[in-house]
């Protein structure tokens, strides 16, 4: 297998077939990783391509070994965010820099996180064995450009931070947040996986899958478990940068740039700067600000951990 090249090859999602778990791959060619939700550049990838019916798959172990032969950034960083607070357009700006490989929420990362809470029977380090293997894959240098490598995880990945740590020891972690008023408003408005019961297994936010949760209720809890995550870390980590959206997104940038050590030059700052005027997730309309209204009753515990988060920021700033 030594002339088996899977420069440009990625794997991106499992599937069981006939009781045996096997990834899915995709050629990516040179196509930029710029949109703002990874799956979405998987579904141009496969539009652009016309990838069909017809798949490219391997076994879970095939993938791990595979990785020996490729050449990939290691993270430059670790973006993890509460959900609706400003993450998406951080990664969006990152990824105006041809230098940057941003990958923002990737669907594959999430699987082989969540392999236990499945019914599969993965061991921890095993696990970590193959995100490490996979990122490696979607950290390839595909242009020659690239030089920097940045990873917005999924909301709930804040609490397999244990593992992720273990995985990176010495990677530069950010937490990203917001007023929990504000991403419950926009949780309503638009829900995410995480918002919904059920959608992500509840033993993932350590909640018991037998209890019954109204929408309100449930978010409030998912919150308070996410800021009270952050305090966690916090206390234990301190290669750990803290922001709030209300911050804003140039002085974000600015921040995250130098506690990861990642020169921006002149243009990159114009382009980022050009791009932080727009909606994050849909580039072509300008974004308008939400203002903070009442607080709701079940955002209670939430607003008690994020003020004292808030302490933590202050402290260190």
């Amino acid at each position: 297998m030594e002339d088996f090249s899977l420069k440009n090859w990625i794997p991106y999602g499992l599937k069981n077939q006939d009781g045996m778990l096997l990834c899915n791959w995709l050629n990516t060619g040179q196509e930029p990783f710029v949109k703002p939700f990874f799956d979405e550049t998987i579904s141009q990838i496969k539009s652009k391509r016309r990838v069909g019916s017809f798949t490219s798959s391997s076994s879970l172990s095939m993938m791990e070994d595979w990785s020996g032969n490729i050449t990939g950034i290691s993270p430059g960083a670790l973006i993890f965010h509460t959900s609706r607070c400003g993450s998406t357009l951080i990664a969006q700006l990152l990824a105006t820099a041809n230098q940057h490989i941003v990958l923002p929420e990737v669907p594959f990362f999430d699987d082989l996180l969540r392999l236990p809470y499945r019914g599969q029977s993965f061991g921890n380090e095993e696990i970590l064995n193959l995100l490490r293997a996979a990122i490696s894959y979607y950290g390839q240098v595909r242009t020659g450009q690239e030089q920097r490598l940045f990873i917005k995880t999924d909301s709930w990945h804040m609490l397999f931070f244990d593992q992720l740590r273990a995985l990176y020891p010495t990677v530069p972690f950010v937490l990203m947040y917001r007023h929990p008023a504000e991403i419950f408003r926009s949780l309503k408005k638009v829900p995410g996986l995480q918002s919904v019961p059920g959608l992500i297994e509840p033993a993932v936010f350590g909640f018991n899958p037998d209890e019954m949760y109204d929408l309100d209720t449930y978010i409030g809890m998912v919150l308070a478990k996410y800021f009270q995550q952050y305090l966690n870390i916090i206390a234990q980590d301190d290669n750990c940068l803290m922001v709030n959206y209300n911050e804003g997104p140039m002085p974000l940038i600015n921040k995250i740039a130098a506690f990861t050590n990642t020169p921006l030059s002149s243009t990159d700052l114009a382009a980022m700067t050009a791009r932080s005027q727009y909606h994050s997730k849909r580039p072509t309309e300008v974004f308008v600000e939400s203002i903070t209204g009442d607080v709701p009753a079940c955002l209670e515990k939430a607003m008690e951990l994020y003020l004292q988060v808030e302490e933590k920021r202050f402290a260190t700033a």
